[in-house]
């Protein structure tokens, strides 16, 4: 580097050989993250690696001598990192509980699995072959194809050899030796999973569309969605009695949306009395729809209901208002105040049927059903601004990031280890963002981060982190991967990458009859890795492997931060 700034300006060669200036560190990680992220749009035979390309491109950097301070960098990929997780934690936190119901139980065993397998592989790597765990948390790291445990990993190995009173200089050489281990085992992880698709594929013989023919027949069966129905009352147990007398004999969750009499369509309360022959539209879940025809009558095929033929129309409309948010739906008293009916709320991505006591969240989509004039007030009380949709809430999220890091700083004890153990950088904000996400709206609190937003500020994280690890390990990589174990933790990564998958695959097809589709999804789930989804996706021809990515992902992100600390603080 030295002769090629040599021939440069005064001030360009002041600028690049001052490695504490702001405008150095500026420059070189702007091109880091910007050369590696155009390079991982690169696809050779199908296959791309992605942003993780920054981290090559920073070991490419490093090795030509373009470092960057050293305490830079270190906040520099702890900040990237926390804002990677909270973000992260957001986007799956809604679903990370729903995530275990109904087949969701099953596609977590089998990640749980995974996970395990993956662990096993580690130990025995470990006592076998005498590799530090360390340097196998990384190559783990890279196997599975999972960032966010690296940065955990690291974070782990500071705090374990900080309280032991290790020197500074031998703390960075075992963390460089983590981030090489990560980037040697990285492309068999990303390779390891789109190989194992394909035997797959070829050994079962899968007809692909048979497969998806099945996958559809299967989940049609658990479909738990809200839809609605129309009825006519002929039970005469219901005659001249009063509307609450369905839900009070039921004693299950529905909306009666509105209601067909005498050729006009009327809105519904509590003191609405029933009559012979009126027409009931019902919002429930289809499972419902047997025992609600049981009870009230027969279906109806009037098709009055439409907008076309009635003043009673539906709308949907976004909370955008702090006051709708922070009381229960029984203090509006819509359908007295307002003459509306909340028929449904979708909430991230699930669509449900709200009670009395259902408390709103910001950015929650309800459906108003009434006249024009009615929903036009009522919309004033919820909000419906998209520019508030669109803004992001700088300050909640990052006082989020605040109660993240202190939860993450906790110590606590686990019996027969010696010293405290942390939550760390990653696993702290990680759990807070869940936290948040899930149970936020029932303390009035905003976590609503609008997509875009969230994606881009964890692209942001994802990159300075990956961008920091690549300048920290270069320097040293290409000694380690020629005259070291690079070799050897290349192909440890191979084992670990492809132990799992292989026994994963083998018990979904065999043992619990998964089809095709679902496997694939759940292999990448599984390993946290985008890359083979797409692939999946672009083998598959289908959307479904990304249902099951979705199922099993929440579970498995906490699972891969969380057990790279458990390896080091029970085996280092």
């Amino acid at each position: 580097m030295d002769n090629v700034i040599a021939f440069l300006p005064d001030w360009i060669e002041k600028l690049f050989t001052d490695h504490h200036s702001p405008a150095y560190t500026a420059i070189i990680y702007a091109f880091v993250i910007a050369a590696g992220v155009a390079l991982g749009k690169v696809r050779i035979f199908g296959i791309s690696f992605g942003i993780t390309c920054v981290l090559f491109m920073g070991i490419l950097a490093a090795h030509f001598g373009f470092v960057v301070d050293g305490h830079i960098q270190h906040f520099v990929k702890e900040f990237g990192l926390i804002l990677f997780v909270y973000t992260i934690g957001l986007q799956v936190g809604p679903g990370f509980f729903a995530s275990f119901q109904q087949g969701g139980l099953k596609l977590n065993s089998l990640a749980i699995l995974s996970v395990i397998t993956c662990v096993i592989t580690v130990i025995v790597l470990h006592f076998t072959t005498g590799t530090q765990m360390p340097e196998l948390v990384g190559i783990m790291s890279g196997a599975v194809t999972n960032t966010p445990g690296l940065g955990a990993g690291q974070q782990t190995i500071i705090d374990v050899m900080g309280t032991r009173g290790i020197p500074q200089e031998t703390i960075d050489g075992v963390l460089s030796n983590v981030s090489n281990g990560y980037a040697v085992a990285y492309p068999f992880g990303v390779l390891g999973i789109i190989i194992v698709m394909l035997f797959l594929k070829s050994v079962l013989k899968v007809n692909l569309d048979a497969e998806k023919r099945l996958n559809q027949w299967k989940h049609s069966k658990n479909i738990s969605s809200v839809d609605k129905i129309a009825i006519k009352v002929e039970n005469p147990i219901l005659f001249d009695k009063n509307i609450m007398i369905i839900r009070q004999t039921l004693g299950m969750n529905f909306v009666i949306s509105r209601l067909y009499r005498d050729q006009e369509v009327l809105l519904v309360d509590k003191d609405t009395i029933l009559r012979e022959k009126d027409i009931l539209l019902l919002v429930a879940s289809p499972k419902e729809f047997e025992r609600l025809s049981t009870l009230i009558g027969s279906k109806s095929d009037v098709s009055l209901f439409s907008e076309e033929h009635t003043n009673i129309v539906s709308r949907r409309m976004n909370v955008t208002n702090k006051m709708a948010y922070s009381k229960k739906l029984e203090e509006f008293d819509v359908r007295e105040r307002f003459g509306v009916t909340i028929s449904r709320v979708y909430r991230a991505g699930i669509e449900f049927i709200p009670d009395g006591d259902t408390k709103l969240q910001f950015g929650d989509t309800i459906t108003v059903v009434g006249d024009e004039a009615h929903i036009r007030m009522i919309e004033k009380v919820f909000g419906n601004s998209k520019k508030r949709m669109e803004t992001p809430h700088i300050a909640e999220l990052f006082f989020g990031i605040v109660l993240g890091v202190l939860l993450g700083s906790i110590p606590f004890h686990i019996p027969g280890i010696p010293f405290p153990v942390k939550l760390g950088l990653a696993g702290g904000p990680l759990i807070m963002a869940i936290l948040v996400s899930r149970y936020g709206g029932r303390f009035s609190v905003t976590h609503y981060v609008s997509h875009s937003a969230n994606l881009m500020v964890r692209e942001i994280g994802i990159v300075l982190f990956l961008a920091s690890v690549g300048l920290g390990a270069g320097a040293d990589f290409v000694k380690t991967l020629v005259e070291g174990n690079g070799l050897n933790w290349m192909l440890m990564g191979a084992v670990i990458t492809l132990v799992p998958l292989i026994v994963v695959s083998l018990v979904a097809r065999f043992y619990l009859r998964l089809n095709f589709l679902e496997i694939c999804g759940l292999l990448s789930g599984s390993q946290t890795d985008p890359p083979a989804l797409a692939f999946a996706h672009d083998v598959t021809g289908s959307d479904a492997p990304a249902v099951t990515y979705a199922a099993v992902y929440p579970l498995t992100t906490f699972m891969r931060i969380m057990i790279p600390q458990l390896l080091l603080v029970l085996f280092y």
